[in-house]
């Protein structure tokens, strides 16, 4: 009986101390946990809460007309996918770092495509390029069939990513992420250099596998809680396990933190390696900040 949403939108917050302080008592009121960010550029959510104090929410949302028209993502909760609620204040609601060049989504971003429309291009095999704009331990449970999969340990690494896909610039291309948010800065900064035909999946990938489980995304989508992962059917026989114990090479989709805490990287380890090895290190030298993999963004 609870319930995970998951929401943002790109929107002038005069004052982002304010809500932040609305949100705090509107949430605690309700018993929710989860994370939020909030700047001046909008808001950018995640909380859990029981299935009837998750609509109040929403329903006390969508009478502010800042907020009415957020398409908020509702999936499975645990009961404890959060341990505490926090909301915070920051510069950008997903960090791009990009400074003066900062992408403005209300100025240029990618053309909006729905579930049913991304189905659509998968069944009539159109040709298309799908850039999965997560962090690189996101795409080792699940992503796409056919995705590109940059190098990402956080998304301000997208620049330097940026020369590895410049022979697709006249191609179709498709942005995707969790919830949507970063493909909003993530497409528009493609178009911005020079990417001719851009496209951003609406709701991101988290809508798509609610209306389409276990077709042409390939297993479970990473989630920033708790819960780690979260797949739909996945007793059905069509879900098929992507992701590859980094110790053995054994197919898993559990995911732990390395224990060398200068790391803390999130890893796939499967139960039997971790019950060999007890609380693992990641097989790769521990280069990767703990700041640099955990960052807050759907």
């Amino acid at each position: 009986m609870f319930t995970v949403i998951l929401f943002y939108k790109y929107v002038a917050i005069d004052d982002p101390e304010v809500l932040k302080k609305e949100q705090m008592e509107l949430c605690r009121s309700l018993n929710l946990t989860g994370r939020g960010i909030i700047a001046q550029e909008g808001i950018n959510s995640t909380f859990e809460g029981k299935t009837e104090d998750i609509e109040k929410y929403i329903h006390h949302m969508q009478k502010d007309p800042r907020f009415n028209d957020v398409h908020f993502k509702k999936s499975e909760g645990t009961g404890h996918a959060f341990p505490k609620l926090s909301i915070k204040v920051r510069d950008e609601i997903v960090s791009l770092h990009l400074g003066e060049r900062d992408i403005d989504p209300h100025c240029v971003t990618g053309k909006y495509i729905t579930p049913e429309k991304l189905h659509d291009w998968f069944i009539q095999k159109k040709e298309f390029y799908i850039i999965d704009m997560r962090n690189a331990y996101e795409h080792k449970s699940g992503h796409f069939e056919g995705s590109i999969l940059p190098d990402l340990h956080n998304f301000r690494d997208l620049p330097k990513e940026l020369p590895k896909l410049s022979h697709l610039k006249s191609k179709t291309i498709l942005t995707v992420c969790t919830g949507g948010v970063r493909c909003e800065k993530a497409s528009g900064f493609l178009v911005e250099n020079g990417f001719c035909d851009v496209y951003q999946l609406k709701g991101g990938i988290v809508s798509y596998m609610e209306k389409y489980p276990n077709e042409h995304f390939k297993g479970k989508l990473y989630v920033f809680d708790q819960r780690l992962v979260m797949g739909f059917h996945t007793y059905d026989p069509q879900h098929e396990i992507v992701g590859r114990c980094e110790a053995c090479g054994g197919p898993s989709e559990h995911y732990i933190n390395c224990k060398n805490t200068d790391c803390h990287r999130h890893f796939i380890c499967c139960e039997n390696c971790c019950d060999k090895n007890g609380q693992a290190t990641c097989p790769e030298k521990c280069t990767i900040s703990k700041s640099g993999n955990l960052v807050t963004s759907y």
